[in-house]
C-alpha cells in the first residue's frame, strides 16, 4: 500500500461504482455531489449538526477529517501526517479524494455498508476550522460522527490515542476547529504520535521536516493499525475502536 503517495487520483469510474450504484440506497451521493456555495454559507449552528439522522431518515455519513497543510512543499512533514492517513484510507477503500468543496478535498464511499466522507482541508493548518465548520453545518454531521486525525508532538513517534473528546492540546489545527464547532470538543480525534523534537531544533522546524525512510517504514504500521480502528468505528461503534487502539500491543504483534 502507496502511503506516502499523497493525493489520490480521480478516477471516474471508481466513483460511479462506488458512489453512483448506491445514491439511490443510502441518499447520499446526491446530496454531495450538488453545486454547493460556501461563500453563502450561514454560521455554523452546532444544534443543527448534532441533531438526529433519524429527522430526515437518512444515515449521516462519518466525517474523516485529516491535518495538514496543502502545496507540495509540505508533503510527507511530519505535520501532515493526518493528510496521509486520509490517503491510506481512501486507497484501501477504494475513493477517489478529488472533490472540491468547503476548502477541503473530499471523497465520499462506503467502508462496508457504512456512509463515509474523507476530507483535507486546504486552508493551512491554522485555519482549519473554516473547513471542517463548514462540512459540518452542511452535511448536517453529528459531532460524535466526526473525526480529525493530526499529528501529536506529546506521543511518542508512531503511536496511536483515539478519544471521543478533549481539548486542543495546544495544536493550532483543533483549536481552529474548535472555535468554528461554537467550541465545542465534542467530537473524536485521532492522534498520531510524531515525537518530541531534538533540544537543537524547535518545534516549528521539527514539524516541518520529512520522515526518514526509517520512520516511514514504521508509521506504515501505525497506519495499517490506524485503517482498522476506522473500519472497526464505522461498523461496531467507536468505543469498540478506541479499546482497540488504546490497548497496549504485546511486542510480537508490535513486529508483525
Amino acid at each position: 500500500m502507496r502511503l506516502f503517495s499523497g493525493v489520490l487520483d480521480s478516477s471516474s469510474a471508481l466513483a460511479s461504482a462506488v458512489l453512483g450504484s448506491v445514491s439511490d440506497r443510502l441518499g447520499f451521493s446526491r446530496i454531495v455531489f450538488g453545486r454547493a456555495s460556501p461563500s453563502n454559507m450561514p454560521a455554523l449552528a452546532c444544534s443543527a449538526a448534532s441533531s438526529s439522522s433519524a429527522a430526515t431518515g437518512a444515515q449521516k455519513p462519518w466525517l474523516f477529517v485529516g491535518l495538514g497543510n496543502p502545496g507540495r512543499m509540505y508533503k510527507g512533514t511530519r505535520h501532515n501526517v493526518g493528510f496521509e492517513m486520509i490517503d491510506a484510507i481512501a486507497e484501501a477503500e477504494g475513493i477517489s479524494v478529488s472533490s472540491k468543496q468547503f476548502k477541503a478535498i473530499v471523497g465520499k464511499g462506503l467502508i462496508g455498508d457504512v456512509p463515509v466522507m474523507l476530507a483535507k482541508p486546504q486552508t493551512f493548518m491554522n485555519a482549519s476550522g473554516e473547513s471542517v465548520g463548514q462540512l459540518v453545518s452542511y452535511f448536517k454531521i453529528p459531532l460524535n460522527q466526526l473525526v480529525v486525525i493530526y499529528d501529536d508532538l506529546d506521543l511518542p513517534f508512531a503511536k496511536l490515542r483515539l478519544l471521543p473528546k478533549g481539548g486542543h492540546g495546544g495544536h493550532n489545527g483543533m483549536r481552529s476547529i474548535v472555535d468554528h464547532l461554537n467550541q465545542s470538543r465534542d467530537f473524536g480525534r485521532l492522534r498520531i504520535g510524531i515525537g518530541r523534537p531534538p533540544e537543537e531544533l524547535g518545534a516549528i522546524n521539527f514539524v516541518l521536516r520529512s520522515f526518514t525512510k526509517q520512520e516511514k517504514e514504521e508509521l506504515e504500521v501505525t497506519f495499517q493499525r490506524s485503517l482498522q480502528a476506522v473500519r472497526i468505528m464505522v461498523r461496531e461503534g467507536f468505543n469498540k475502536s478506541a479499546q482497540f487502539v488504546n490497548t497496549p500491543q504485546p511486542p510480537e504483534m508490535l513486529n508483525r
